[in-house]
């Protein structure tokens, strides 16, 4: 990935001097770079916010019950890891985070809800169905808090930036449940 990045680089470095405007380099540089730090330092309050609450909420037990709850719906999308409190936890912190619009932290969690799954994984040179279905939902998500985006129309000065959320429910929820029912027919067809 490093050589990706460097060759993106450098292939812009070249052909902003040969295009004659070499001074995009040195906005870019100076004013492009200003603004990506500042927005990540915007970004951080909200994601530290909801790691946080994620971590309070795994330690006080409510990730149990609410595990148990939801435990109808995990066993339809995911049989192969009922048997392991820990994959069906972290599969569950995943997907709750990326519904409350916290994508960079759902990452990590996403990560670890993986690395459990492939602990129970029976072939571990193949992603097993439930490491895909979380793969499928995570990439779909159901959002019904987009936080980063509503922070970033607040930064971009709009003037309702929580008039996003509506749709983005019912767009998310339309490209999830199209994901689940693709991944479920092709899941039976590999069985069969």
């Amino acid at each position: 990935m490093k050589k990706v990045w460097f060759g993106l680089i450098t292939f812009g470095l070249i052909f902003s001097i040969f295009s004659g405007k070499p001074e995009v380099i040195s906005k870019v540089l100076l004013f492009d770079i200003q603004k990506s730090v500042d927005l990540v330092l915007s970004l951080v309050s909200i994601m530290a916010f909801w790691s946080g609450l994620m971590r309070i909420a795994e330690k006080s037990g409510i990730l149990d019950k609410l595990s148990n709850f939801l435990k109808p719906i995990t066993r339809l999308l995911f049989k192969d890891i009922q048997n392991s409190k820990e994959a069906v936890n972290a599969v569950i912190m995943t997907i709750l985070a990326n519904m409350f619009g916290i994508g960079n932290s759902a990452t990590v969690l996403g990560i670890k809800a993986m690395e459990e799954m492939q602990k129970i994984n029976k072939n571990k040179n193949v992603a097993s169905n439930s490491m895909c279905m979380l793969l499928i939902i995570n990439m779909s998500s159901i959002q019904l808090i987009p936080l980063s985006v509503i922070k970033l129309r607040s930064d971009a000065g709009a003037v309702n930036p929580t008039d996003i959320i509506l749709p983005t429910i019912i767009a998310t929820c339309f490209s999830t449940i199209i994901s689940i029912l693709f991944a479920k027919y092709y899941e039976r067809k590999s069985i069969l």
